[in-house]
This record gives C-alpha cells, sequence and structure tokens, in this order.
C-alpha cells in the first residue's frame, strides 16, 4: 500500500501524495485555494484549542478585525506595504452588472480596500482609539482569522492564496516589554511545535534582510524538513513604535507627557500542518502525533462472520467506552468505533493512511480471548506495528501507548536535526560545494544531502545576493551564539555572528 511515489524517488511529488492519501485537503475549483477536509480541519482544531489556550493564559483576549483594509492604511506605513505589494489581492469595485449579455464590475470605490495579507494596520487604528493612557496599557489581543496573499506557485498548507491563522497583536508603554512580549510569544510557539506537533527546532532572531516589513526585530523558529530544507513555522515581531507612529497611537504616561505606544505583533498558520506532514509522514502516508490527532485510537469491527455481527459490535462497543476513560497527555484518550459498511482491511488502510496513531481490529477471536489486536501508526516501517495484549492491559496502557508514540516522533526527528547541521565548512569554497547539491530525502545514502550549515556571517551587502544565486537563505541567528571569531562562509571576511544557512520552504 506504498504511495504512488515515496521520499527517495521525489519528495515533492511524495508531499502531495500524502495529502491526497490522507484526505487532509485539496486544490479548490478556487484558484491557488484549497479545501480543508474533515482530518486535516481536525487536526488544525487541536493546534488551535492548544495554542488558544495558551495565549490566553499569557494574558491575551481574543477578537475579530475586518478583513478588508483601506489602501490608505498600508500607504502610511511605507516598509510594511513594500513587503507585502506583490502578494495582496485588491478590491476596486461593489458589484457586478450585466453588460453586453456579460458580467462586468461595476461601482468603482472610492478608496481601493486591501483583501487582509495581516492585520497590523488595520488593528493599530482601533488601538489608537483605545489608547489615551499609561493606564490602558498594555493592550494584549489575539485573532483568528484567514488571510489572502496571491501566490503564484501554491501547495497545499505551504503556500495558497487563503489559508488560516492566528495573530496576535500588543501594544505596550515600552521598548522593553514589547521586546519581553515577542520573546514570550516564541517561547509559547517553541512549545507548541516541539510538545504537541513533535517537531524540535532551532529559535533565533531573522537578520535585518529576513525580518517582517516594519518590525524592529524579528524572531523565528526553524525546523528541519525530511529532506533537509528549513520551513518559516512561525514569528514574533517586536515592531517598535513604527506602526504607532503612522497610526497615531499615542498615550500619556506617568509624567503627562504624549508618548507613542509600543507594539507587537506574532502568528502561526496552517502551514504548520505541512510541517507535520514532512516532518513525521512516511512512504505509506501520514503520521499525526496523537496530541493533535483529532482521534487517537481507531477501533475497527471485522464483519466476516454475519452471525457473530451483534457480538462483535458489543465487544468493540464496550472497548470503545473503557478507553474512552483512560487518559493521555492529561485529556480523555480521544476514540472512534468506526462501523461504517466499508471492508475492514479498506477502513485499516485508510486509516493507517492518515495516520492515526493507533488502530484495533475487533473479531470472533478477539473476543474468544478476551484480547486486543491493535496496530501502532509509527512501528510500520519496521514490520512491529501490529502486536496483541489482554484487553484489561490494553485499556490501562493506552494512554502511556500514546504518550510513548509522541515522544518517538519527537526523538526521531531531533536525531535527524542534530545529525544534519554541519559545523565543520570552514571556507567559501567548502560552503559553495556543499550547496552546489541538490536536496533530496536524508534517508538516502547513495547522494550527498544537502540540509543545515552552521557558520559565521559578516553580514556584508554582497553576501545577499550570493545567498540568492545559490538558492539560500539565512534561516535565523541563533540564541546561543558561541562568540568567537572566524571567517565568514560566504565572504572569507573575519565575522563573529553565527547562522544557520539552509535551502527553505
Amino acid at each position: 500500500m506504498t504511495l504512488q511515489k515515496t521520499r527517495a524517488q521525489n519528495y515533492p511529488e511524495w508531499y502531495q501524495n500524502v495529502i491526497q492519501a490522507s484526505e487532509m485537503a485539496e486544490l479548490s475549483s478556487s484558484p491557488g485555494c484549497m479545501v480543508i477536509k474533515p482530518w486535516g480541519y481536525g487536526i488544525w482544531e487541536r493546534i488551535q484549542r492548544l495554542l488558544d489556550e495558551k495565549i490566553k493564559e499569557t494574558g491575551h483576549d481574543n477578537c475579530y478585525f475586518p478583513m478588508f483594509i483601506p489602501l490608505s492604511f498600508f500607504k502610511k506605513e511605507a516598509e510594511h506595504v513594500e513587503g507585502f505589494a506583490k502578494e495582496m489581492a485588491v478590491v476596486t469595485h461593489s458589484r457586478l452588472i450585466q453588460q453586453d449579455g456579460e458580467l462586468v464590475p461595476d461601482g468603482k470605490l472610492e478608496e481601493p480596500l486591501i483583501v487582509r495579507p495581516t492585520s497590523e494596520t488595520i488593528i493599530a487604528d482601533s488601538f489608537s482609539k483605545w489608547v489615551k493612557s499609561y493606564r490602558d496599557l498594555p493592550v494584549m489581543i489575539n485573532q483568528w482569522a484567514n488571510v489572502v496573499r496571491w501566490e503564484m506557485r501554491p501547495r497545499i498548507f505551504l503556500r495558497t492564496r487563503e489559508f488560516l491563522w492566528q495573530e496576535g497583536h500588543t501594544a505596550h508603554a515600552s521598548m522593553e516589554e514589547a521586546e519581553k512580549e515577542a520573546k514570550t510569544m516564541l517561547d509559547v510557539y517553541i512549545n507548541l511545535a516541539q510538545n504537541c506537533l513533535a517537531i524540535p527546532v532551532i529559535p533565533g532572531k531573522k537578520p535585518p534582510h529576513e525580518k517582517f516589513a516594519g518590525a524592529i526585530n524579528t524572531y523565528t523558529f526553524e525546523p528541519m524538513m525530511q529532506d533537509g530544507r528549513a520551513l518559516q513555522a512561525g514569528t514574533s515581531h517586536n515592531l517598535g513604535q513604527n506602526f504607532a507612529k503612522s497610526a497615531n497611537i499615542q498615550f500619556q504616561n506617568s509624567k503627562g507627557e504624549l508618548e507613542y505606544a509600543y507594539t507587537s505583533s506574532w502568528g502561526v498558520s496552517t502551514r504548520l500542518i505541512g510541517g507535520v506532514i514532512m516532518s513525521h509522514a512516511d512512504d505509506e502516508g501520514m503520521v499525526v502525533p496523537p496530541v493533535i490527532a483529532p482521534q487517537q485510537v481507531i477501533i475497527i469491527p471485522l464483519y466476516k462472520d454475519k452471525d457473530k455481527i451483534d457480538l462483535v459490535n458489543e465487544y468493540a462497543e464496550k472497548l470503545r467506552k473503557a478507553i474512552s476513560l483512560q487518559t493521555a497527555f492529561g485529556e480523555k484518550v480521544r476514540v472512534r468505533l468506526d462501523n461504517r459498511g466499508k471492508e475492514s482491511v479498506d477502513k485499516m488502510w485508510e486509516w493507517t493512511r492518515k495516520g492515526a496513531p493507533i488502530v484495533i481490529e475487533v473479531g470472533p477471536k478477539d473476543i474468544e480471548k478476551n484480547s486486543v489486536m491493535f496496530r501502532t501508526r509509527t512501528k510500520i516501517e519496521t514490520n512491529e506495528w501490529k502486536a496483541f495484549a489482554p484487553f484489561d492491559e490494553f485499556v490501562q496502557s493506552v494512554g502511556g501507548r500514546l504518550e510513548a508514540i509522541q515522544k518517538e516522533l519527537f526523538d526521531k526527528a531531533k536525531k535527524r536535526l542534530d545529525s544534519n547541521i554541519r559545523t565543520d565548512i570552514r571556507t567559501p569554497e567548502e560552503f559553495e560545494a556543499y550547496f552546489a547539491n541538490q536536496n533530496v530525502y536524508l534517508g538516502r545514502t547513495d547522494v550527498p544531502t544537502v540540509a543545515f550549515v552552521r557558520g559565521k556571517w559578516s553580514g556584508d551587502e554582497e553576501t545577499l545576493e550570493k545567498m540568492k544565486e545559490m538558492k539560500i537563505t539565512i534561516r535565523c541567528c541563533p540564541f546561543d551564539q558561541s562568540g568567537t571569531t572566524g571567517k565568514c562562509l560566504l565572504t572569507g571576511k573575519d565575522a563573529t555572528l553565527d547562522v544557520i544557512y539552509a535551502r527553505a520552504y
């Protein structure tokens, strides 16, 4: 039941095959957009719930702002509009009319409206009305919404013209508070990635040329996919007073003086699901970390003996109820009894491709032995995924088994990350030779692979064009700087800053 393309054969096609086979999403008839199907949306709902809880625990409230933003709002912040200009969708007319048998736009707007690519400008406008005194600060809000960015080469979950995300926005009385906020939310994201998505990351600061348009500092957490590429999974920004000045967010400080507020913004999107796929899926399909699995345990009754259907259903329901009372990760285990009319083998492979952590098959022999036959999704590549346990023993151990699967996925990804960061490249010649190779699945041993390089960067302007030619980027300046002096891997000049170089999605 292996997918049409394996990771080693064609990684980009394998990625699309996983999404199709797992029924997570599909391209829409609306060009460049995606339909997120129930299993994929269920994963997003789990991510949303887990993250929303943490956002609220850190003192933020949810709200909602318009998706249509006056063009003039972007014009006030020149660097910001420049950063998003090529991705903006613009509404210029208010209606359609019949003309010569065809529908044509009519009712030209006095001012064009931008369909939300991000909400800094519209939210800053509201902040300017809400904030008058230092007693009104801080303002800490979050929005769950859709955004539109006019991607020319869409890929499901990674780059589509419309996608889902959360965006947090805050206003503070000082630069120190805005900086602390940006770093606090980065920590929230790192916790989500590592403890919920089972994806290890490298946290750090974006270099000046990679920071968010209009930001003072941009912080990021960079994971490594199975083909060695990086994925910008989310970012957090200290915006300083840039947006406050353009939107006139002023407050009277404790001395009675007028001062501009300091703001931050931060967000992650459905792109995280693409990261989960490329971190954990295998050649049989999706593998979902149990923490974010919509259903952690699937029970499939076997109906080969027609005269024992009622007996099998009764045993399966008994098992479902018993499992549903167990806990994993501090929550009740999510279990589904799949008694649809499909053939059991078809259902078993369907849930295997979807990546359900544990799949149980219940038949007359299991009833006779009072046992459970189960398959653990992470064991399929080692052919050890089919196992048996007494009924009570399995029920009592199911929470621990799910937690072990979560740890196994993280440990596997962590080993891949740690073993594919090159730190031994010293010269521009060695550096160019390394990135002259093409990215392929890191599991291959017959060809050179390309992943991350940690080394020095001088920050010179000439390096930017050279990286563009090599199709690489600086993913971040890691927080754990060595403090040593070495040679820039692009120019050979003396440099002290450690960076992560990589190809990226």
